[in-house]
């Protein structure tokens, strides 16, 4: 580890600011590190490599090497009791809170651990200020939630900076299968009914469907699909952030890091390309029914290959929530880069119980006010 100790003071080095010393922090929405004190600046440089130049690992060749030549990076981690999430930490931090569920941290348990050095990184493009905005507006827009919810957003610490981890996959995919199309046609029914009492006949026109077999190939491709290998936060939440302009990834540099916290890599990339796999599914099933045609398909048998599959790991920004009521956390998350904001959303039952007294009550008294006009 003497070369990642080394460039390791080289980072902390130039993470201090040359006028006073304090640690300099990434300005989102800007290419450069500010110090909170002093107000100076210092420009982030890009690589040599031409901008834009986004390269792509071979899964199967990486795989095979048992990801011996993995870079590996060295991070301070605390594991929080109450989600057991992985937070990272600046070494000098006394006490915190988890950024997944807003237990509190026992700093003291901290230790190092290495995780896979990410090969690209989105920077922040969206400042705290602009996060809690945002975050607020959407608390606004809830019904029925918790009154102390909104005093909750105001707070000085209600949104934490965190870089998630995420897995890409580029593939080009070939499917061989066998099914039925069905073509729709209509037939004249005749049918008796009750009507007044009498029987009477009458006609209506039914659907019927006659099926042919139906075999074919159909080619998709998958470009920079994402799959999640955060531990710590709702997957069903982080892709409804989707999409991300990865178009603008940005060569890893630490630099990005700086006032951020940056969650470790919870899956792995084979589970990771499992579950890309399944992300694919659906697409798959859509072309195999276009290719089929008619009005209905029936998909009997898929046998799909995976040509050139490839990959990236990188760190994706977002502004995350913890709200705990009723002994219960609930999480939001901002996408960093959009703004967008999606989570889980408390219901106050005392609001939701006047609601519907107060129906009940305007129900009571509009009965009344028509029966004395009656």
């Amino acid at each position: 580890m003497s070369n990642f100790t080394e460039k390791t003071k080289s980072i902390n080095l130039e993470l201090a600011c040359k006028e006073c010393g304090a640690l300099l922090k990434f300005q989102p929405g800007t290419n450069h590190l500010t110090c909170e004190y002093c107000g100076t600046k210092n420009e982030i440089a890009q690589p040599e490599e031409a901008a834009g130049t986004i390269k792509e690992n071979s899964l199967e060749d990486f795989l095979a090497k048992e990801v011996e030549g993995d870079e590996k990076i060295e991070v301070v981690t605390v594991k929080c009791d109450g989600c057991h999430g992985i937070n990272t930490f600046d070494p000098k931090t006394v006490s915190d809170k988890c950024a997944f569920c807003g237990s509190p941290l026992v700093v003291k348990s901290a230790s190092t651990s290495t995780m896979h050095r990410p090969e690209y990184v989105l920077p922040f493009g969206i400042d705290l200020q602009k996060a809690i905005q945002g975050f607020k507006k959407w608390i606004a827009g809830l019904w029925f939630a918790p009154g102390d919810l909104a005093k909750y957003a105001d707070a000085p610490r209600s949104l934490n900076g965190v870089y998630i981890p995420y897995w890409t996959f580029d593939c080009a995919t070939q499917s061989n299968y066998t099914g039925q199309r069905g073509e729709n046609y209509y037939v004249t029914e005749t049918y008796t009914t009750q009507e007044n009492g009498q029987t009477v006949t009458k006609q209506r026109q039914v659907t019927k469907t006659r099926w042919h077999f139906a075999s074919g190939r159909v080619a998709n491709t998958f470009d920079d699909l994402l799959i999640e290998a955060s531990g710590s936060l709702d997957k069903k939440i982080l892709r409804t952030l989707e999409p991300w302009d990865l178009k603008n990834l940005v060569a890893y540099n630490d630099k990005y890091l700086s006032g951020f916290r940056t969650e470790t890599f919870a899956v792995d990339l084979r589970t990771a390309y499992q579950g890309a796999k399944g992300r694919m599914e659906p697409e798959i099933e859509a072309t195999i029914r276009s290719h089929i045609g008619g009005d209905r398909q029936l998909i009997h048998s898929v046998s799909t290959t995976y040509n050139n599959p490839t990959f990236k790991h990188i760190l994706l920004p977002v502004w995350v929530s913890a709200y705990r009521y009723n002994n219960k956390v609930y999480q939001f998350i901002i996408n960093a880069r959009t703004g967008e904001v999606q989570g889980q959303r408390p219901y106050s039952t005392g609001k939701i119980v006047l609601a519907i007294l107060g129906g009940i009550a305007l129900l009571v008294t509009l009965y009344l006010l028509l029966g004395q006009d009656s």
